[in-house]
């Protein structure tokens, strides 16, 4: 089979030849149609990951058919554990340490496939587990976000933002949005946002304050320095969850406006094998449809990967595995 491999950190990717992989008593051989990328895939190759192993076939998220012929998505979240509160010591993520889905086949455990919904294309389905699942244990297992609350959705355009204000929206709430990228936030509101700022603007939570909108939920990837600005945009009683940290570490945070509003703040990391069948029967119910931002195929690989690491995306880069 052909396989995309990271030899190692820093170094270009590598399409080449590879033995297919066998499933053993309880896996399952699932043919790889189409896989998604996410930013996790671009941290490994440059390095900001723990416990990489090389050579490695990354790829979390995948559509494919497996040995009947129907076609499945796979939960890439393997061994969460019995305590729904956190993940287990033993849990880890298809794509590291295991080989992943860059690859005409791929074996997991096949308590973790599942059919495709049924609405969705190959291509649109392959880009729904890993942010899917992150952005609905996020906004309703975490917030215990309820319909008809405000809710703020920063970094619009990656995957998890994206689907966090797609379950929102879904649900009837009003959905605001921020963004480095004018462009990003007009896409969000042409998809049902109310509005949204962009953060290069170092006052932008005070162009939100100043609507006086108050959100009560707040799903955020970045945390960084300016994590602190949304305290001053967040009602009473708000739920702050944090799935990501890609602008770095929390500064200047404020415990009065903190312990006076009652506000929480509350960490989030992929979710549980239930988070998963729950957002598979929203994504269902509500007809939800994932943003593919672009299709690659398998000899452009790099570029895909580059394509994302620049922030060009708006949705998942897509790469077809088996035409």
């Amino acid at each position: 089979m052909k396989a995309i491999f990271l030899d190692s950190v820093n170094t270009p990717l590598r399409l080449a030849e590879t033995t297919s992989p066998i499933a053993a008593e309880g896996e399952t051989l699932v043919k790889v149609n189409y896989a998604a990328l996410n930013h996790r895939d671009v941290w490994i190759t440059k390095g900001q990951y723990a416990g990489i192993v090389t050579p490695i076939i990354l790829g979390s998220d995948a559509c494919g058919t497996d040995e009947s012929g129907r076609e499945v998505i796979i939960n890439p979240g393997f061994n969460f554990g019995w305590d729904e509160r956190f993940q287990s010591e033993e849990f880890s993520i298809l794509g590291m340490p295991q080989n992943g889905c860059l690859a005409q086949y791929v074996c997991v455990p096949s308590a973790y496939v599942h059919p495709k919904p049924e609405h969705l294309s190959a291509a649109e389905a392959s880009a729904l587990p890993l942010a899917g699942l992150t952005a609905y244990r996020a906004l309703f297992s975490r917030a215990a976000y309820k319909p008809g609350e405000r809710v703020l959705v920063t970094g619009v355009g990656g995957g998890v933002a994206l689907f966090a204000m797609q379950f929102a929206i879904a649900c009837g709430s009003e959905v605001w949005v921020s963004s480095s990228s004018d462009e990003k936030i007009a896409k969000a509101m042409n998809m049902g946002a109310k509005g949204g700022v962009n953060y290069k603007n170092p006052d932008w939570h005070k162009e939100l304050a100043a609507l006086k909108l108050g959100f009560d939920v707040i799903i955020d990837g970045a945390a960084g320095p300016d994590f602190s600005k949304l305290f001053l945009v967040c009602n009473p009683g708000a739920r702050i969850v944090i799935y990501g940290g890609t602008a770095g570490k929390i500064e200047q945070l404020s415990p009065q406006i903190l312990f006076w509003k009652q506000i929480s703040i509350l960490g989030s990391t992929m979710g549980s094998p239930a988070d998963f069948e729950a957002m598979l029967s929203l994504v269902r119910e509500k007809k939800i449809v994932p943003v593919v931002s672009r299709i690659f195929e398998m000899e452009e690989a790099q570029e895909a990967f580059d394509y994302m690491a620049e922030g060009k995306q708006f949705g998942k880069p897509v790469i077809r595995i088996t035409p």
